[in-house]
């Protein structure tokens, strides 16, 4: 580390005022203070001391954000692997997915940092540490098969249109990864649903499996046909709950283990990173919708609304909703701050996730338009429990 910190003092001169690279200066700011903490302590009283600064929090989110990106790389492979008649070992099939999904993350890192050095260099501030979030978030809610320009698009409309317009970090009314990704969803929808986009299938020579074996479960479930539950078509094509829960099935890289995104979530909550109120608000929000339905189903006969005929804790497992309520629903920019504002924040993305799903086939997944709305609505939320709270105050006169 000496010879790390020699390093950068020999060098600094050149990216101070004054210097050949000072325009550079956020960008040489932003290694430095990967490697060594800041050396000017907080002074004045203004400042609120604590021992978590803005990088060390983004490093516990994407700490958090490893056990669902690891296993979707593993389970692109091994999907990848089954679609061409194959079984892969843990090995064969990470070696596989990391060939699809690390090209994905290096573009969406490249490109993102690239306009982040640009704006930071044009309004001589600091680089943004929010990058390092939304530069691993993105990529993993893509289906594997994405091309890479579009990566590189979306990432550009998610960081510029949804961040830098406001102003940068702290300042963004929408996730800027849930931007991006819906407007990879609308511009280009051909590479974003349907049955094909979810498994990257190799060039192995061998006819791929019948395709319906690499639909969703949510993708599934608008093909019941009269008569015939939701419930039974997805177990005609093996998913089970179980499955569903662990995540071995086609889908985005990084949403398709619940497993796996219930560990982050423990360490986000562990570390006081993520709020509890939105994730548990999210989860009532889906049972207080789907478990209704699901008893108005039943004395219906299964015909009302067939997507639920699925039991309420299906819908907590399939499509994106935990990957949303944890990992974007919980982003303390773009959520609401007060406690009670959270769980109703978190309440409506849960039941609205839900209403999306059943009611409108042709978009079976709501958790990213349900998150993206909720976005718009947070700093009304707040406003209204602000005023509340304080109408119940009593004039000390």
């Amino acid at each position: 580390m000496k010879i790390l910190k020699q390093l950068f003092n020999a060098t600094r001169s050149h990216f101070e005022t004054g210097g050949k690279l000072a325009k550079l200066h956020p960008l040489f700011d932003a290694i430095e203070t990967v490697a060594f903490a800041p050396a000017l302590p907080t002074r004045a009283d203004t400042h609120v001391r604590d021992s978590l600064d803005l990088k060390r929090f983004m490093t516990f989110v994407i700490i958090a954000l490893l056990p669902p990106f690891f296993y979707g790389i593993y389970n692109t492979g091994y999907q990848a692997g089954v679609a061409s008649g194959q079984t892969p070992g843990i090995i064969a099939a990470s070696l596989a997915g990391a060939w699809v999904v690390l090209p994905m993350l290096m573009v969406s890192y490249g490109v993102g940092l690239f306009w982040e050095i640009l704006f930071a260099s044009v309004r001589g501030h600091k680089i943004s540490e929010g990058f390092l979030v939304t530069g691993l978030l993105f990529p993993m809610t893509l289906p594997p098969t994405i091309p890479l320009w579009q990566v590189a698009v979306g990432i550009s409309f998610g960081v510029v249109i949804g961040k830098e317009i406001f102003g940068g970090t702290g300042r963004n009314i929408l996730n800027p990864a849930l931007t991006g990704r819906a407007f990879l969803f609308f511009a280009y929808p051909v590479n974003m649903s349907g049955d094909r986009v979810w498994t990257a299938v190799q060039q192995t020579g061998q006819q791929a499996v019948d395709a319906v074996t690499a639909a969703t479960p949510l993708a599934l479930s608008p093909l019941a046909a009269s008569g015939e539950t939701v419930t039974r078509i997805l177990a005609d094509a093996g998913y089970t709950f179980q499955r569903l829960f662990v995540g071995n099935l086609p889908g985005s890289v990084g949403e398709t283990s619940t497993l796996m995104i219930l560990a982050g979530a423990i360490f986000l909550l562990v570390t006081g990173v993520a709020n509890y109120r939105i994730m548990l608000g999210g989860v009532l929000g889906v049972l207080a919708v789907a478990y209704p339905g699901y008893l108005l189903n039943l004395s219906s006969g299964g015909e009302t609304a067939r997507l639920f005929s699925v039991h309420p804790a299906w819908h907590l497992v399939m499509g994106s909703f935990a990957f949303g309520i944890v990992y974007m629903a919980t982003d303390p920019v773009s959520a609401p701050g007060m406690n009670l504002s959270r769980w109703i924040y978190g309440f409506i993305i849960g039941a609205l996730t839900v209403m999306i799903r059943v009611f409108n086939p042709a978009y079976p997944e709501g958790t990213m338009l349900a998150i993206l709305f909720m976005n718009i609505f947070a700093p009304l939320i707040d406003h209204f429990v602000i005023k509340a709270r304080l109408s119940k105050r009593v004039p000390n006169v």
